[in-house]
């Protein structure tokens, strides 16, 4: 009879602490998405958590390491899903994603110099930004070369940045389906009549 319950147990705790932990990360991804890193303690995100800050520490090791774990989970949000040629689809998929992260990722971008795990995330960040732009606008920069295709693919990247997208929404107040239209602009005067093609 012992030896039965003895894998019965083992798998209640293992679910009783994949519960525990996937509750601290989403009183965390709560706290870290609405305040500066430095406003976020521990100890409150293991009230929240209805849990000890010991426990927090020995899942994860360091505030650091928490953060890193909400980052990785946001940035599971994705852009938009790359179909190249159709812009349309490319600047809604975008700002559908810039309006669920994107005030969170400003904020974060003005702790950054403070924090070296905000930095190495962020950095991976806007790799993956590279690398989605690249992908999504392949067909057109592969009729460029040198120079102007390393001109062609900065300019996209300062388009697709959640940087354009603060000056357009949150600075000039636009609505996000105003906004899109500028961006649909700003897009196609950087590659012409290849953003049909």
């Amino acid at each position: 009879m012992k030896e039965n319950a003895r894998p019965y147990i083992m798998k209640a705790r293992a679910e009783s602490a994949a519960a525990t932990k996937q509750r601290i990360l989403e009183c965390a991804r709560e706290l870290f998405i609405t305040r500066l890193f430095e406003d976020v303690t521990v100890d409150e995100i293991a009230a929240n958590a209805d849990t000890t800050t010991r426990t927090v520490l020995r899942i994860f090791e360091s505030k650091d390491e928490l953060f890193a774990q909400v980052l990785n989970a946001l940035g599971q949000f994705g852009m938009a899903p790359i179909t190249p040629g159709d812009l349309d689809t490319l600047v809604s998929g975008t700002y559908d994603f810039y309006d669920r992260v994107g005030d969170t990722v400003i904020r974060w971008l003005a702790d950054e110099p403070r924090h070296a795990a905000m930095r190495n995330h962020l950095k991976i960040g806007r790799q993956h930004l590279r690398a989605w732009v690249a992908e999504a606008f392949a067909p057109t920069l592969s009729q460029v070369q040198g120079s102007e295709r390393k001109e062609l693919f900065d300019a996209l990247i300062v388009a697709f940045d959640v940087y354009t997208w603060k000056l357009l929404r949150r600075d000039f107040g636009l609505s996000s389906r105003a906004a899109q239209k500028t961006m649909r602009r700003i897009v196609c005067g950087l590659i012409g009549e290849r953003a049909n093609g």
